[in-house]
């Protein structure tokens, strides 16, 4: 698989591939993609272009904003990043639905007063609200049960101020359906048109923890990502998933098995940019997902971050190549080809210095592709749309 992305470098993006996938996009390839977070959410709109066909899995371990207010209230997996990423996806245009789009898509105001905030609720909850007036029945109907079961079961206190109203909708039927998350991620995709699949890795309510190379141990995603908190101090020597704070055996969490069937039929897997240990590693955390990986003989492609990530403190791309052939071959075997797990990485030329680049090839028997994938105005940014179609044309 190596030596055949090599010889097609020198033609990505491949015009005849794009223009094939941007005229029937419906008969997309099926492109895998593991992550978290909003990193890749204009990635994955400007692939709607390209294909209706790829597949997300999405870390649900988020531990801050308004997902953890949600996680402490009820008991449940984080539905920020699967929210977004729905909507990422959905069809924004008048042929989809805009109403919906909009209303799934709201927040309450930040600095409005508490009956201020009330009030705005109740008219959400009785169907006057504008936003709820807009969408017509039966479809109005069918949301408003998932709101009011929220409604129902929502602790005294709870703020709702920047609360996501698609965040709540979710809760609602998370409590609805037997607190089970599948079943409410594919009514709300259906709902607003999803050009794609979007799950989450695992459908439970569990937290990442890492050890650090000091020996220090730091729990919760939003203590590593070192965005909302002060970042960590040393480098991350393993990450784990824990419950209630504690930590999980490796072999305790398993991947779901229509997980591994997405996995199984992926035309092409992609460990995208994002924060590379609570976005990217922590969906290869359950059991069986490394093995699912090597088992899968398509392209396997890494888009390091482009921008300074805290989690990766003194890290190198070689590092992160390391960190992220080490955390699959924990699933895959520690004697799993390199190859088998990975075949590229690919970044902009800009972004990555030559011995970087250089090192990642000698090290591991690896192509490290440079290409044109920003814009002068966002170095620290890919440009959707090259990259879109560079991952096209590797199929």
């Amino acid at each position: 698989m190596s030596n055949l992305l090599i010889s097609r470098s020198a033609d990505i993006p491949d015009p005849l591939r794009v223009a094939r996938a941007r005229s029937l996009p419906n008969l997309g390839p099926r492109l895998l993609f593991l992550s978290g977070g909003s990193a890749l959410n204009d990635i994955a709109r400007r692939l709607k272009l390209y294909s209706h066909n790829s597949m997300h899995l999405i870390t649900p371990f988020d531990s801050g904003g308004s997902s953890q207010v949600l996680r402490q209230a009820f008991d449940m997996p984080a539905v920020g990043d699967l929210r977004s990423r729905l909507m990422a996806l959905a069809d924004e245009t008048e042929l989809g639905q805009p109403d919906i789009f909009r209303l799934f898509s709201y927040r309450f105001p930040k600095d409005a007063d508490e009956a201020a905030q009330e009030e705005e609720f109740r008219a959400l909850l009785s169907g006057e609200h504008h936003l709820m007036r807009a969408i017509t029945q039966p479809m109005r109907r069918l949301i408003l049960a998932q709101l009011r079961a929220f409604a129902e079961h929502r602790p005294h206190g709870f703020d709702l101020a920047r609360a996501s109203t698609g965040n709540l909708i979710l809760a609602g039927g998370y409590l609805t359906h037997d607190r089970a998350l599948e079943p409410v991620l594919f009514l709300m995709s259906k709902m607003v048109d999803v050009r794609g699949t979007v799950r989450a890795i695992v459908d439970d309510n569990l937290g990442l923890g890492a050890e650090l190379q000091d020996g220090q141990i730091v729990l919760g995603q939003r203590d590593l990502t070192g965005k909302e908190l002060a970042p960590i101090t040393a480098p991350i020597r393993q990450l784990f998933l824990t419950r209630n704070g504690q930590r999980l055996p490796a072999a305790s969490v398993l991947l779901p098995k229509r997980n591994r069937r997405l996995i199984e039929r992926a035309d092409l897997i992609c460990y995208p940019p994002g924060s590379l240990y609570t976005s990217v590693l922590a969906n290869l955390l359950p059991a069986g997902a490394g093995r699912a990986i090597a088992a899968r003989n398509v392209p396997k492609i890494y888009l390091p971050s482009l921008g300074h990530d805290p989690e990766c403190l003194g890290m190198t791309l070689p590092d992160q190549v390391a960190a992220l052939l080490a955390c699959l071959r924990a699933d895959a075997g520690e004697d799993c080809p390199a190859e088998a797990l990975l075949n590229a990485v690919i970044c902009d030329a800009g972004a990555i210095p030559l011995e970087q680049r250089q090192a990642v090839e000698a090290r591991f028997s690896l192509p490290c592709l440079p290409l044109a994938l920003t814009r002068s105005e966002h170095p620290d940014r890919y440009d959707p749309d090259p990259l879109c179609e560079t991952l096209i044309s590797l199929i």
